[in-house]
């Protein structure tokens, strides 16, 4: 359906990617975009037909490719809480590639948020299979495997968007820390070593 992605136009969006993570992208025009990328609104018109459907492509190639860098990130973990920490130790990293400016005008826009809150819910669900993986094999007590894996989404969305940051005094990486403590802590089984 999509034509393939020339060379050129992927570098221009990975130029792209990085330009709205550092800035955010609410305030630029596409004439903004083409002088700072050299390249003309044409090639731009290329990727996208408007400014709007331009930001929403980034974001959800930036979102698509933070996705995949965390999941080749827990391949291969066998411990269910290697894997929640491995998890949420990635999403902390990257979201350090994004700007406040970044998050605001993501969580502005419609479109954009939408695709944010596809992400954390993704998130949640993929925490909810860690808990129920960790439930089946007896590392983790009997819990509500869907309430504390929404109660997680919620946590990781007050992150993503700087309140429960803000608000705590911490980095996005302290916070995301403290959520798998949280979470570990929270799921031990009782009387049990964090080696059993």
């Amino acid at each position: 359906m999509a034509r393939a992605l020339t060379q050129r136009q992927a570098e221009l969006l990975t130029r792209l990617e990085a330009l709205f993570l550092a800035e955010g992208f609410g305030h630029l025009t596409l004439d903004d975009v083409a002088a700072r990328l050299h390249c003309s609104k044409s090639t731009l018109y290329a990727l996208a037909g408007s400014k709007e459907q331009l930001a929403v492509r980034v974001v959800g190639r930036y979102f698509k490719g933070a996705a995949e860098r965390i999941e080749k990130r827990i391949a291969g973990l066998g411990d269910v809480r290697e894997r929640i920490g491995s998890y949420l130790a990635g999403a902390a990293e990257e979201l350090t590639k994004a700007s406040a400016a970044f998050i605001a005008d993501v969580s502005a826009f419609p479109p954009t948020r939408a695709t944010y809150e596809r992400n954390a819910r993704a998130a949640a669900e993929r925490i909810k299979a860690f808990i129920q993986d960790g439930v089946e094999l007896h590392v983790f007590r009997e819990v509500h495997a869907k309430l504390f894996a929404e109660m997680a989404g919620l946590l990781i969305e007050g992150i993503q968007t700087g309140l429960l940051t803000k608000r705590a005094g911490v980095s996005d990486a302290e916070a995301f820390t403290a959520l798998g403590e949280l979470l570990l802590d929270g799921l031990q089984r009782t009387g049990a070593s964090p080696k059993e």
